[in-house]
């Protein structure tokens, strides 16, 4: 298998675990049942994320900070117009960060994950959402970036529906 397929696959198998785990969490809200499943696909995303980073490090890199520096500024420029690769480092702040939540979640248990500061899981999953939906809508094309949107489509419909109070009417006779 060459690097640059081993490459995709990973990224996509965690954006699958993501996705999956992102979905869980917010069914988890009504459906408690639901955390178990949430937290592992969490887990697998990450860690096969983590795979995708030794991928790109190896096959793309050569192990050199330097070289994804430049290549992160590359395709900021031919995306946005400017030249930032320290971009690279909001990918590692990416990275760290989802390791640690996925400790967390293993460390304080199923529920102790979900009794975090309301305020901090809000900018947390924001974040990640963020580097996500960039990650797969604005800096991919081809079949990622549809199916980045289509993600975030469903997990905006999913947010709206675990948030919005449901109103069921009985029907009465006249």
């Amino acid at each position: 298998m060459n690097g640059e397929l081993l490459t995709k696959i990973t990224i996509w198998v965690a954006l699958c675990g993501y996705g999956l785990g992102a979905a869980c969490l917010l069914k988890a809200r009504q459906k408690p049942q639901f955390l178990r499943t949430a937290r592992a696909a969490w887990t697998a995303g990450c860690l096969i994320y983590l795979a995708h980073v030794v991928c790109a490090f190896h096959f793309y890199h050569h192990w050199s900070h330097a070289a994804a520096l430049r290549d992160t500024a590359n395709q900021t420029k031919e995306t946005v117009g400017v030249e930032f690769g320290e971009g690279l480092f909001v990918s590692y702040a990416f990275t760290l960060g989802w390791l640690a939540d996925v400790t967390w979640w293993w460390i304080s248990g199923l529920q102790g994950y979900l009794h975090r500061s309301r305020f901090f899981q809000i900018v947390w999953q924001f974040f990640l959402a963020f580097i996500v939906f960039n990650g797969t809508v604005v800096f991919a094309s081809g079949p990622v970036r549809w199916f980045g949107s289509a993600l975030f489509a469903g997990l905006g419909v999913l947010y709206y529906w675990s948030t919005t109070p449901r109103c069921y009417y009985r029907s009465h006779p006249t």
